[in-house]
């Protein structure tokens, strides 16, 4: 735990991700940050919770996950849809997510939280049976990391949901959770992103034009995306424009981006190409299009940024879902075809007006304070009722009902 001067009542605050894929590891990384800046918490931990698991399951969790994305998407999709029905498979996970947490369970008896804070489901679930079991008293609380929301999130015993939409609260209500219990935070993001910079200034830095647009194309840290055929394709592209591709930690990529740029690329097109980055709050601050697939995580900053989107390749799914509700609020168009981006991205730039109002839909979606938003929440909560738990025992059955 990290230790901070005690002022008055303090609190032990205990945040648990999975590093499966990055998004989770950076919300809980926002939410811990936003607690240390808080003076009511004496204490704060994040914990990667597949750190205290064997690396079979470590890699099953991360790996698989990965590997999934990469060689059978069609599955993944099938499989997400397939398993989302409350307590569907909660208790087979559970049955397999205690047999492979043992150290995960004794860390939390002995850090003995106030509050437990999740970005992941699986260690959600772990302290749900534990709370239940009454083997600890921590609250919990879960922070939803997609727009949508998947039954594998649910909990039986819990003390707040936190999600980004009201559409999501509307559905969990309808399921059965009590709605006093739910709360439309945002995805929490980085304090960086809220950070307002200078466009001119950031483009003299990084060598680019500001009088040209900028396209940010990315594969994401892990480089998986769909990078190389995007920028196949954006050699059509009419409106004269600054590419930059972010390969994330896939050095093939970049290898193989660079060679695709040099070999007849138009030139009133110019493309840079990056591996992993820190600053990626500059490079959407000055990017006027983002292209690739919307990560929950990704997708929030870019909110916060107000940039909008062009969705490529979506992961079946929970990105899929994510591609309709910001289709539906006005951030992003999408190419179900690589062989229309160029011309996709076209009508946008001969459209200023349209790329404006995406821009603005961005800005009046974002929820840049979402991180403290939720810190905060909590300890209202923990002042004005330490105890009182949440179930949700009835959520199997309330669905079965609204089934048409």
């Amino acid at each position: 735990m990290t230790e901070q001067p005690s002022l008055g009542k303090g609190y032990r605050v205990l945040i648990l991700s999975a590093s499966a894929g990055t998004g989770h590891l950076k919300a809980a990384e926002a939410l811990e940050n936003a607690a240390h800046r808080n003076p009511s918490i004496v204490e704060v931990a994040h914990v990667d919770a597949l750190d205290y698991t064997n690396k079979l399951f470590r890699d099953f969790y991360s790996k698989l996950y990965t590997k999934l994305i990469q060689d059978a998407p069609t599955f993944l999709g099938w499989w997400y849809e397939n398993s989302d029905e409350p307590w569907k498979t909660d208790r087979m996970r559970l049955l397999l997510d205690r047999m492979n947490t043992g150290p995960l369970v004794r860390m939390i008896k002995e850090l003995k939280p106030d509050m437990t804070i999740c970005t992941h489901f699986l260690p959600a679930e772990i302290i749900s049976h534990l709370i239940a079991k009454g083997d600890i008293e921590a609250k919990l609380s879960i922070v939803v990391t997609d727009f949508d929301f998947h039954a594998m999130w649910l909990s039986k015993t819990f003390h707040h949901y936190f999600v980004a939409l009201e559409e999501t609260k509307i559905h969990l209500t309808m399921l059965g959770l009590p709605q006093d219990r739910i709360s439309v935070s945002g995805i929490p993001v980085h304090e960086i992103f809220s950070q307002q910079k200078n466009k001119g200034e950031l483009c003299r830095k990084h060598k680019l034009r500001a009088d040209l647009p900028i396209l940010l194309l990315s594969a994401g840290a892990l480089g998986v995306g769909p990078a190389e055929t995007a920028v196949q394709v954006l050699r059509h592209l009419e409106t004269p424009a600054q590419i930059i591709v972010i390969c994330g930690k896939n050095e093939e990529l970049q290898v193989k981006i660079r060679e695709l740029s040099g070999t007849n690329y138009p030139p009133h097109l110019s493309v840079h190409v990056l591996g992993y980055t820190t600053e990626m709050d500059e490079w959407m601050t000055m990017a006027d299009l983002y292209i690739g697939k919307p990560g929950g995580l990704t997708t929030a900053e870019l909110l916060t940024k107000g940039v909008p989107m062009a969705i490529l390749s979506p992961i079946p799914g929970q990105e899929e879902r994510n591609s309709d509700h910001l289709l539906e609020k006005g951030v992003a168009i999408k190419c179900n075809e690589f062989t229309t981006l160029a011309y996709k991205i076209d009508l946008l730039f001969k459209n200023p007006g349209r790329l404006a109002r995406m821009r603005a839909c961005a800005l009046e979606l974002a929820r840049p304070d979402a991180a403290a938003y939720v810190v905060q929440t909590l300890l209202m909560e923990m002042d004005r009722e330490p105890h009182t738990v949440a179930k949700s025992e009835q959520l199997s059955m309330a669905k079965n009902n609204l089934k048409v």
